[in-house]
């Protein structure tokens, strides 16, 4: 839950398939007016400058398309030019949202790959590893070596205490409250025949 984790599990195909139509759709459906819906979503997949500045540009582009339209009779040349413009500024956005999402799934492994450590660690019933310097060879003896006794002097030894066993409660205990709570409902009792 908190720092570096298990990374989240990956999207199912039909859920990337259908987020993918639904950011296309947005771009195309609205005439290019929320254009930058999809652009947004293609830089926060790459991260990278060029399409954060698509995206921050597309805000204005739209917006000015809009403004020329509104502004001017239908009868003038300039509408359709800026009709046409947020139609393709609309096309752009769905088709350029369209092939970063495809580039990025297709990057990413379809589910994350565990790669077990080279060496298990050393610990109980594991052999020690294997040591990445090369080993020196040892030069044996020639002849074999008298064997010859090594003195030992005595340790003393000290008398380890047995393990104690845990301490139950004392009987005596659960008598007290036993007790304690006869006198509590006596007392009770008595409150309520004297009501």
């Amino acid at each position: 839950m908190y720092g570096h984790g298990a990374a989240p599990p990956p999207r199912s195909t039909a859920t990337v398939v259908s987020l993918r139509i639904l950011f296309a759709a947005i771009s195309f459906l609205t005439c290019g007016m929320l254009s930058f819906v999809p652009l947004i979503r293609a830089a926060m997949l790459r991260g990278k400058w060029f399409d954060w500045v698509l995206a921050v540009l597309s805000v204005p582009a739209a917006i000015g398309c809009f403004a020329v339209i509104g502004s001017l009779p239908e009868s003038d040349g300039r509408t359709d030019v800026a009709l046409l413009g947020a139609i393709l500024l609309g096309v752009f956005g769905s088709v350029y949202f369209v092939v970063v999402d495809v580039r990025h799934h297709e990057a990413q492994p379809p589910f994350p790959v565990y790669i077990p450590p080279a060496v298990p660690p050393a610990g109980y019933g594991y052999p020690q590893p294997p040591s990445p310097y090369p080993a020196t060879p040892s030069q044996a003896p020639q002849a074999p070596m008298p064997h010859t006794p090594v003195p030992q002097t005595p340790v003393p030894q000290t008398p380890v205490p047995p393990p104690s066993q845990p301490q139950r409660p004392a009987p005596a205990r659960i008598d007290q409250v036993r007790a304690e709570l006869d006198e509590l409902s006596d007392y009770l009792r008595k409150q309520e025949d004297g009501r």
